[in-house]
């Protein structure tokens, strides 16, 4: 009988300690895994908005030229900034930031800010067109900013190269995804 009884007394605190070796050995990796998952939808992210640029300088080719882009945003919000004319995105909700916290650094034609907040960090991507393009959205240069929040289904756009106006290349962006 008292064989018995220490046979469970083993097997439970077997069991225990295997469920802490668990619990440790997760308390660490959990982290490292949600950090790379945020790193690879910052390098995603600057994959997308690099191939809007390219479609953007393709159009640029010849007045009158239109080309089509589905968007996929899984996360975060993009804006299109035609007073500005700027593209920017934003991530938020990051465990780290993806740079320097507070300097804008160059990423191909991209520039990338982090920044530190309470308990979590953003990125903002930019590309920024000013003095070389008119961006415009709709047809229109607006003063407030279009945005475009994450979603399930891509967005599409048609990007069109406009007569110049100004000294300065017109590109039209137009969402047209039905939304």
């Amino acid at each position: 009988m008292k064989k018995n009884a220490q046979v469970w007394i083993e097997t439970v605190l077997y069991t225990l300690i295997g469920l802490s070796l668990i619990a440790i050995v997760l308390a660490f990796v959990t982290p490292k895994i949600t950090e790379a998952k945020d790193r690879a939808i910052i390098e995603q992210t600057i994959s997308s908005l690099n191939q809007f640029d390219d479609r953007i300088n393709t159009v640029l080719q010849a007045p009158g030229n239109i080309r089509s882009l589905e968007f996929t945003m899984k996360r975060g919000d993009f804006y299109i900034n035609s007073s500005g004319d700027e593209l920017l995105f934003i991530l938020d909700d990051l465990k780290k930031p993806f740079s320097e916290p507070g300097v804008e650094i160059p990423f191909g034609r991209i520039k990338v800010y982090s920044e530190n907040n309470q308990k979590t960090s953003s990125v903002y991507l930019k590309i920024d067109y000013g003095g070389k393009i008119n961006i415009t959205y709709q047809g229109e240069d607006n003063e407030i900013e279009d945005k475009f929040n994450s979603a399930p289904i891509p967005y599409k756009f048609f990007i069109e190269s406009k007569q110049i106006q100004n000294g300065l290349e017109v590109v039209d962006i137009k969402e047209v995804s039905g939304r």
